[in-house]
């Protein structure tokens, strides 16, 4: 099964071109089956996620709860936006590769909700839900008019890290990892970095002058802490995207 996009005609889009369809991931704890298939075979030789089953699950880890809807704070962490229309409210962000638009579509439709997405300017994608009211508590703790903001109880889990890194988060060798704000997320910004700090990943904030706006995590410690709350890579990620 492929994935499909529609776009404001309302014509299915072929998928972002990837890798050949694989086999399903096996299932994993904490994980229920369901959702899309990711987009291909991961490229490297690091175990996937639910192959370690006898490795201790890490306190607010990725592995350590079921998926749930409030975990895509973790996307408006980065780049993602929020939008409500009505009772209703829908959840969207820009990629800029193929297999991230495969991993989020597989993490939102894990979590109920209808997922699609269609290619945009520069070679990016955007990744988007439909309405709906089960993402109206969502854009009520983060929206501020139209103008979003973290709540006062913000926090990071291994799962909202997860959804993060696989919209924008990016290596940059030998020793660093970034993860992507919003460009015109100012006011996200320091609140984000506070919780970054409370989770053990406190990093540095990068301006959009300095290849941001981003936090760059240092380290092999804290890059070793980000491997242990966000598991293992998913399927379609490329060798090297992936903290290990």
């Amino acid at each position: 099964m492929s994935l499909s996009g529609l776009g404001d005609t309302g014509k299915a889009q072929p998928p972002p071109a990837l890798f050949p369809a694989p086999e399903p991931d096996p299932p994993t704890p904490g994980r229920r089956r369901g959702g899309a298939p990711q987009a291909g075979p991961a490229q490297h030789g690091s175990p996937q996620q639910g192959d370690d089953a006898g490795r201790q699950l890490v306190f607010f880890g990725a592995d350590a709860a079921e998926p749930t809807v409030a975990d895509l704070a973790g996307l408006l962490a980065g780049p993602g936006e929020v939008v409500r229309m009505g009772g209703t409210a829908r959840l969207s962000v820009q990629v800029d590769a193929a297999w991230r638009v495969h991993v989020l579509v597989d993490e939102l439709r894990s979590r109920g909700l209808a997922a699609s997405w269609e290619p945009t300017e520069g070679e990016r994608h955007a990744v988007r839900t439909s309405y709906t009211r089960v993402l109206k508590p969502l854009a009520a703790a983060w929206l501020h008019g139209t103008t979003k903001r973290p709540p006062a109880a913000f926090h990071l889990t291994g799962r909202r890290l997860r959804l993060w890194l696989a919209a924008a988060g990016a290596p940059e060798p030998p020793d660093c990892f970034l993860l992507r704000l919003g460009v015109d997320d100012q006011e996200c910004w320091e609140s984000i970095g506070v919780a970054l700090g409370a989770a053990g990943l406190a990093g540095t904030l990068l301006g959009p002058g300095e290849g941001g706006p981003a936090y760059r995590i240092t380290g092999r410690r804290r890059l070793a802490r980000l491997a242990e709350l966000v598991g293992g890579p998913p399927r379609a990620a490329p060798a090297g995207a992936w903290p290990t």
